[in-house]
């Protein structure tokens, strides 16, 4: 049975889904049973990165930085705090510009990992 809702997605203009049908293989159940459509917002690729201790080359804590660039070029960035099991805090980070990040072939420009 496909889910026919009166309200849209905040990235579409509402007139879209008034009506709409969705198919059932893009439904989601919460936890609680309500049905909810998975919609499409954007695409792009990542870089990873967490901060290690640079006399042990240990890492410092858990926590990592997300770096996303979308098909158009914009980049976001997030801290990923670790809040328990299973679980992550995402912050937003300040776009702190052009930096460098160790990798196993040495230091790299981040923006060209993108």
């Amino acid at each position: 049975m496909a889910l026919s809702i009166r309200t849209a997605p905040f990235l579409y203009p509402l007139h879209l889904f008034h009506t709409m049908e969705f198919p059932e293989e893009v439904i989601a159940v919460t936890k609680r049973g309500k049905r909810e459509v998975r919609s499409f917002i954007d695409r792009g690729t990542f870089v990873r990165y967490a901060y290690l201790d640079p006399e042990t080359g240990e890492r410092k804590e858990k926590k990592y930085k997300l770096v996303l660039k979308r098909e158009d070029g914009t980049v976001e960035e997030y801290f990923v705090i670790p809040t328990g099991k299973n679980r992550f805090l995402m912050l937003r980070g300040e776009g702190k510009g052009p930096r460098k990040i160790m990798t196993p072939d040495g230091p790299v420009e981040l923006y060209d990992m993108l």
